[in-house]
């Protein structure tokens, strides 16, 4: 079966969610097409067509399909349906947003934050803040899936697909944009980035995080994370929340710095390929999932840290 690809983007840039989406269509289907909608999105539409595996790229571009929003691109993917046996999205804000309304509208289950196909009709996803992976069997003609994307490597490049314009789909004027606030992102975006360094409750304050966590991430030119708790506490911003109820990454390197480890933090990291763990406590949680721990005093550790840093 064909399947279709949902694009994350801003327009001009391709979010690397979209390629790793494209990596686990791969293994439902050979033939896989690249659905890119948005205003002034050729860009974006180039983008997807470079990557390896994309046999075709639909672009739909319309003031109505600017900001993605839920209610015409959930009508653009129903119209084009028919042509598809998977309709796939990464599991970001985007992805979240859009595929249940799809869904509901082709009458279909949805499979979310799949991590693993294991046949055409069958997949894997996480369950109970991921303590449980379930089986998950579609009776249902079309699929409708949500990629947690952190369990699928990103696509290469590959040779140039061709970019095919569809037609926009009507809108039906019950969701208005209104405005955003974007945060100026002076370090790498969290979801895509290699390097996370990570702080929880134990960092007491938010100046704490400046002096402490933002220094060491910035000399490993890494994004800066935070545990729940962190954030409720007022130390970080919600869009550095880590966990089930944040953003779910996978970097080669993940250093949780005062994080007990709470089942929904474990539940958005642990995918990690390194995780490295400092906390004074012994009995943390996040020893169990780490694969260097240092029990000690975070203010004593860390400036040791950054002294031997310019030495390596």
């Amino acid at each position: 079966m064909t399947a279709l690809v949902l694009a994350d983007h801003d327009n001009t840039t391709l979010r690397d969610a979209t390629a790793r989406a494209i990596g686990a269509a791969l293994k439902l289907d050979s033939e896989v097409h690249v659905l890119v909608a948005g205003a002034g999105c050729r860009p974006a539409a180039e983008a997807a067509a470079r990557l390896a595996g994309v046999r075709k790229v639909l672009i739909a571009d319309a003031p109505a399909h600017d900001h993605l929003l839920a209610e015409p691109i959930a009508a653009l993917l129903v119209s084009l349906a028919p042509a598809y046996g998977a309709l796939l999205a990464p599991s970001t804000s985007v992805g979240r947003d859009i595929m249940p309304r799809a869904a509901a509208l082709l009458d279909v289950m949805q499979v979310s934050d799949m991590i693993a196909v294991i046949g055409p009709d069958t997949f894997e996803r996480p369950v109970y803040a991921g303590n449980v992976i379930e089986t998950v069997r579609s009776k249902d003609a079309k699929k409708v899936i949500t990629v947690r994307t952190s369990a699928f490597q990103a696509v290469g490049a590959g040779d140039p697909a061709p970019i095919e314009p569809v037609a926009p789909a009507a809108d039906a004027g019950h969701t208005q944009f209104v405005s955003e606030d974007l945060p100026k992102l002076e370090r790498p975006e969290l979801t895509s980035a290699r390097l996370i360094v990570s702080g929880g409750r134990a960092l007491q304050s938010r100046d704490n995080f400046k002096t402490v966590i933002e220094p060491l991430a910035d000399r490993l030119g890494a994004a800066v994370g935070a545990s729940r708790a962190a954030v409720d506490a007022g130390y970080a911003p919600n869009d550095w929340q880590v966990g089930q109820t944040g953003k779910i990454v996978a970097p080669d390197l993940y250093l949780a710095i005062g994080i007990s480890g709470a089942i929904q933090h474990l539940a958005g990291m642990k995918d990690s390929h390194i995780i490295v763990a400092i906390n004074n406590d012994a009995e943390a949680p996040i020893f169990s999932v780490a694969d260097f721990g240092l029990v000690a005093d975070l203010y004593q550790a860390v400036p040791e840290l950054m002294q031997a840093l310019p030495k390596a």
